[in-house]
């Protein structure tokens, strides 16, 4: 396989070295790119002599033959993966800039393409470089990370880039199959919006990120995806029918009217149990010491799925503060549910509006756990695992 690393300028470079090294272990041939700023930390002739090629770092080369050497190195690669990849290297590939070596091979590459992000803390969580990064991942791009720890600032949260052992086996790890080929696969997600009066609704801390990471796994798996989404704030994934509801009613209509047409549903949404009786015409004014809101309870998708009469293969999600297995496993079974996965919510890692997430899957005859890990590839192992239980119901 023909990996391009390209480097860019941040203290993790360090560990990019290590990563060419079990790369060319594993029979990989790895040629790299590098910034400007990323050789004031790493010298190029260490990439050189892990690669056994020359390392390439300026965009406009005469010596390259047709000086178009950014066009023959996206040629010449299987993957890509660019690590680390900079908040500022982020920003320019979801922008589509072409200033320099690294982003116009971005630019001309037509095999997959991963980045490492690699950054302190606070930049990592800044909403405009999530903003990049959802971007990014719409438009095809696949994450390794970051990870969680001590950061060269001496700060702790996430930023850190992953181990070059986590991205080697991402990168030469089997590639995905294509399990869910010539499959229907409806996905909702996000929240829902609940509306009181004109200008207030209630709502959930729901950012929809796990069932638009589901919508690209399903996508890549060679499914063809329909995602009824609630309000995020989150760029459409790329090659996916994308379908936009505020309310629980509307993600109802949405989803019931579309179900038996498709093979398998996953709720991933996180619907609103109760919505108000009554929903004033006017904003509501504040008079009253105390104001008592009727609420009604709100029709349950992800039962009356499981009990059409031609159901698609049925997944549901469970986000729990406490019993989390008690409370899934009475999901699995008091909505007749064909899988269910549950996580965790309202603690340090994971759940809403993170990045990284776990989950405990459970199905009538098992059960399975998938550790800590970026949401795009916890995506992709749920997805693998729901592929896997629906071939089994389909030829028991």
């Amino acid at each position: 396989m023909h990996i391009l690393l390209a480097v860019s300028g941040g203290i993790a470079a360090y560990k990019s070295a290590e990563l060419v090294r079990l790369l060319r272990k594993k029979g990989a041939a790895v040629r790299v790119v590098m910034t400007r700023s990323a050789m004031q930390f790493v010298s190029p002739l260490t990439f050189q002599a892990l690669s056994g090629n020359p390392v390439h770092t300026e965009l406009l080369d005469a010596d390259a033959e047709n000086a178009m050497g950014h066009i023959s190195l996206a040629r010449w690669a299987d993957r890509i993966i660019i690590a680390p990849a900079t908040a500022d290297t982020i920003a320019k590939l979801s922008h589509g800039l072409a200033d320099d070596l690294l982003t116009t091979i971005y630019l001309a590459a037509t095999c997959p393409v991963y980045v490492a992000p690699a950054m302190n803390q606070a930049m990592w969580h800044k909403p405009v470089t999530q903003e990049n990064i959802n971007r990014l991942i719409a438009h095809g791009v696949t994450t390794i990370g970051p990870g969680q720890g001590d950061q060269a600032c001496g700060e702790t949260g996430y930023g850190r880039m992953s181990e070059p052992a986590e991205i080697c086996e991402r990168l030469l790890g089997r590639p995905s199959e294509q399990c869910l080929r010539n499959r229907k696969v409806l996905i909702s997600a996000g929240p829902t919006r609940e509306p009181l009066d004109p200008v207030r609704y209630i709502t959930n801390r729901s950012s929809g990120k796990m069932g638009y990471a589901l919508a690209r796994a399903a996508l890549k798996a060679g499914a063809r995806v329909t995602l009824v989404s609630g309000p995020v704030a989150l760029a459409p994934p790329v090659n996916v029918d994308v379908i936009n509801v505020e309310t629980a009613a509307q993600m109802h209509e949405a989803v019931i009217s579309r179900a038996e047409a498709h093979d398998i549903y996953i709720g991933a949404a996180a619907v609103a149990d109760y919505t108000p009786a009554e929903v004033q015409p006017e904003k509501i004014k504040k008079q009253d010491e105390q104001v008592t809101i009727l609420l009604q309870k709100t029709r349950d998708i992800l039962a009356e799925v499981a009990q059409l009469p031609n159901r698609p293969f049925t997944v549901g999600f469970a986000a729990e503060t406490h019993e989390l297995e008690t409370y899934a496993l009475g999901k699995l079974t008091g909505k007749n549910l064909d899988l269910i996965a549950a996580n965790w919510v309202g603690r340090d890692q994971g759940g809403f509006d993170s990045e990284q997430n776990a989950l405990r899957v459970f199905w009538p005859t098992g059960r399975q756990t998938l550790a800590m890990t970026d949401k795009s590839h916890l995506a992709e192992q749920l997805i693998s695992l729901i592929a896997k239980r629906c071939d089994e119901k389909n030829t028991a």
